[in-house]
C-alpha cells in the first residue's frame, strides 16, 4: 500500500454549501442533494459550508476540549469511560487499535451521547450504549458547552439525512424514524505529536472506516486526517477548510445503500510537531431501527447483499471488533 500522499482538491474532495437544504423550496434543496449524490457515490468524503453552527460555539468547544485534556490523568481518569456501561466519559491514550495488526491508537478522547437517566427503561433492560454521562467536575462550562453544541449537531445532523433521502431519489422523510431518539456521539479527541522513534506503523488513528451513518468532523487548525483514494491507489491529505465540516459516510449507510454509497478508510498521523484537536459528531440513528436495503439503491436485477440489521446490532459487532471484547 501506497504511503506517499496527495494534497486535495475541491475536484477530489468537493466542498458543498448545504444552505439550501434550509430553503423551503424543494428545488434548491434537491440541487443540494445531486452534489450530495455525486459525492457518496465517489469517495463518500467531502466538506460542507454554510451549515448553520455558529462559530462562537464551536471556538467554546474547542477550547473546553483543550482544557480537559490538560487535566492531571487522575482527574480524568476518575471519569474514565472504563467505569461506564454506556461507553462514556475519557478513553486513555492506546486504548483503541482501529487498524488491526498495528500498535494502539496515539490519541486520548471523551466520549458524551444523549443523556439516559439510570431509571430509564432502556438503561434498566441494559440496551446497548444507552445510559447517563460522566463530566469533569472542576470544569464549570464544560457540560452545558457540550450539550449546546450537541443539540446544535443533532438538528445539523436530521437535516443532512433528509437531504441524503433526497439524493437517493426516495421520500424526504425516509430516515425520519431513523432520526427519532437517535443514539448520536460527540466525541472530543487529542492527538499528540507523532514521536520520530515511535513503534513503526503507530498512527493517530490507523486506517478505518466508520461505524455508523454518517459523521461530521470539525478539524483544529492542525491537520492529519488522509483518507483512501482508489482511483490513484493512494492517501489523500484532507486538510482543515475554514467554517467547514468533514462529512463521511460509516459502514451501515454503505450497507443500507448496497454499497451505492461508499464508506471509505480513512486514519490520522499528526506529524506537524503540534498538539492537534479534533471534534467528530457521529450522527447513528435510533437503535431500534432496522436497517434494510433501500430498494431504489439496487440495479435492475440486483439482490441485496446484506440482511436486514438493528442499529443496536450493528454496533455491538463493530464495538467487539475495534475493542476486542464482547460487546
Amino acid at each position: 500500500m501506497s504511503q506517499e500522499v496527495a494534497r486535495i482538491s475541491p475536484d477530489k474532495l468537493p466542498i458543498i454549501d448545504i444552505g439550501g437544504l434550509s430553503s423551503s423550496d424543494l428545488a434548491d434543496r434537491k440541487a443540494v442533494a445531486e452534489k450530495l449524490n455525486a459525492a457518496c457515490r465517489d469517495k463518500g468524503f467531502f466538506y460542507i459550508v454554510n451549515h448553520g453552527i455558529e462559530p462562537a460555539l464551536m471556538a467554546s468547544v474547542f477550547r473546553e476540549a483543550e482544557i480537559f485534556f490538560a487535566l492531571s490523568e487522575t482527574e480524568k481518569l476518575d471519569i474514565a469511560m472504563a467505569k461506564s456501561k454506556a461507553n462514556r466519559g475519557y478513553e486513555p491514550l492506546k486504548a483503541q487499535t482501529l487498524e488491526p495488526g498495528s500498535p494502539p491508537d496515539l490519541k486520548e478522547g471523551f466520549y458524551i451521547g444523549p443523556e439516559h437517566k439510570p431509571d430509564d427503561p432502556r438503561v434498566l433492560r441494559g440496551m446497548f450504549n444507552h445510559g447517563p454521562n460522566q463530566w469533569p467536575a472542576s470544569l464549570p462550562s464544560f457540560r452545558k458547552t457540550m450539550e449546546d453544541y450537541y443539540s446544535a449537531m443533532r438538528s445539523l445532523g436530521v437535516r443532512l439525512m433528509r437531504g441524503m433521502a433526497l439524493s437517493l431519489n426516495v421520500a424526504e422523510d425516509y430516515f425520519d424514524r431513523y432520526c427519532y431518539d437517535p443514539m448520536a456521539q460527540l466525541r472530543l479527541l487529542h492527538y499528540p505529536p507523532q514521536p520520530a522513534s515511535g513503534p513503526a506503523g503507530q498512527k493517530g488513528a490507523g486506517a478505518h472506516t466508520d461505524f455508523g451513518g454518517i459523521t461530521l468532523l470539525k478539524q483544529s487548525d492542525v491537520g492529519g486526517l488522509q483518507v483512501w483514494d482508489n482511483s490513484r491507489d493512494g492517501w489523500l491529505h484532507a486538510d482543515p477548510v475554514p467554517e467547514s465540516y468533514v462529512v463521511n459516510l460509516g459502514d451501515m449507510m454503505a450497507r443500507w445503500t448496497n454499497g451505492l454509497y461508499r464508506s471509505t478508510r480513512h486514519r490520522v498521523i499528526n506529524a506537524s510537531g503540534r498538539e492537534r484537536y479534533s471534534v467528530p459528531f457521529f450522527f447513528s440513528g435510533n437503535y431500534a431501527h432496522l436497517v434494510a436495503c433501500i430498494p431504489s439503491c439496487l440495479a435492475p436485477g440486483e439482490t441485496p447483499k446484506y440482511p436486514p440489521i438493528t442499529v443496536e446490532e450493528h454496533f455491538r459487532s463493530m464495538y467487539a471488533k475495534t475493542y476486542a471484547k464482547t460487546a
